[in-house]
């Protein structure tokens, strides 16, 4: 297992060659890409102490300039997080951001991993 959720997100996204950012792409990043964070996690210490694993759960994004580009790169992007042990927390969301005219497809997993 890796030391982090966040390496799991980004080497399971090379293994389908998409372009990925923590938290927020650069400006002008053309789509189709990923942005991904951390949004919280299961916390499975107890009296006994720390746990020799941890959960997080990780939001990831796809952007691109056409709904059907995102939505078969969420495809990809999810297939790729579920074969490196990503449990997907519900469906996918769809989302327009009118500013940047991009769409997008917000999906959260959840990822186990020792620290």
């Amino acid at each position: 297992m890796a030391d982090s959720a966040e390496i799991i997100v980004v080497e399971a996204l090379k293994t389908v060659n998409l372009k990925n950012y923590p938290d927020v792409a650069p400006t002008g990043t053309v789509g189709p890409y990923v942005t991904y964070q951390a949004v919280g996690g299961q916390d499975v210490n107890d009296l006994d102490g720390p746990a020799d694993l941890e959960n997080q759960r990780m939001q990831i994004t796809v952007w691109s300039g056409k709904r059907g580009d995102t939505t078969a790169t969420m495809r990809a992007a999810r297939a790729a997080l579920v074969a490196a042990g990503g449990i997907p927390i519900g469906a996918a969301v769809s989302q327009y951001e009118a500013d940047t005219k991009l769409y997008g497809s917000r999906l959260d997993f959840s990822i186990w991993f020792k620290p």
